[in-house]
């Protein structure tokens, strides 16, 4: 078992060891406080119209976030009604986690090594879904990509966004810190 005190992510490492040197040469930066980093991925399952059906999809939805990030999910819900999607204020709709810190990297680490490489017909993930202040983001259709979710106990398939939120000012920093990281971009 490992100890939670020792130990670093292995893409934790490699920013420090070499991503940093690479993109202050690469920027030039006057300052290492300019470098990028990555400050947060925030993952979202929204159970929707399967949700409003039934209450339990959203907690089965929770369960499978929390397997995925290694940390405790919230349920969100509506803000208000709206009565032509049969939806009452209070109802849960979905879930969302942040990671941060050593989470963080190792959640990085399995969508870029194991999860991505699943994906049926992956080509590369689209490579202008920045924001325009450095943060990038992407959906999957299928959560049953990740290695944590057991395909044969999955009573549905969810669709998740996945948003990583950078320290960058600009999309081509944002852009080159995800590709040293081997962020499979196509285009």
């Amino acid at each position: 078992m490992l100890d939670a005190a020792t130990y670093t992510p292995r893409l934790k490492t490699h920013y420090s060891d070499t991503v940093r040197a690479a993109l202050k040469e690469e920027f030039s930066y006057k300052n290492d406080m300019q470098i990028p980093r990555l400050d947060k991925i925030v993952l979202n399952i929204g159970a929707g119209a399967e949700s409003v059906k039934d209450s339990k999809k959203a907690k089965s939805a929770q369960e499978d976030l929390t397997r995925i990030a290694g940390q405790h999910a919230v349920i969100t819900k509506a803000k208000k009604s709206i009565a032509g999607f049969r939806v009452r204020e209070d109802m849960p709709l979905g879930t969302k986690v942040t990671l941060r810190g050593n989470r963080m990297y190792d959640f990085l680490d399995r969508l870029v090594t194991i999860a991505l490489p699943r994906v049926r017909d992956f080509r590369g993930v689209k490579g202008s879904s920045f924001d325009g202040r450095g943060n990038y983001a992407m959906g999957l259709k299928e959560h049953i990509v990740f290695p944590e979710i057991d395909f044969d106990k999955v009573d549905e398939v969810w669709g998740m966004d996945i948003i990583i939120c950078t320290t960058a000012d600009t999309d081509a920093e944002a852009k080159a810190l995800l590709k040293h990281f081997n962020m499979p971009f196509n285009s």
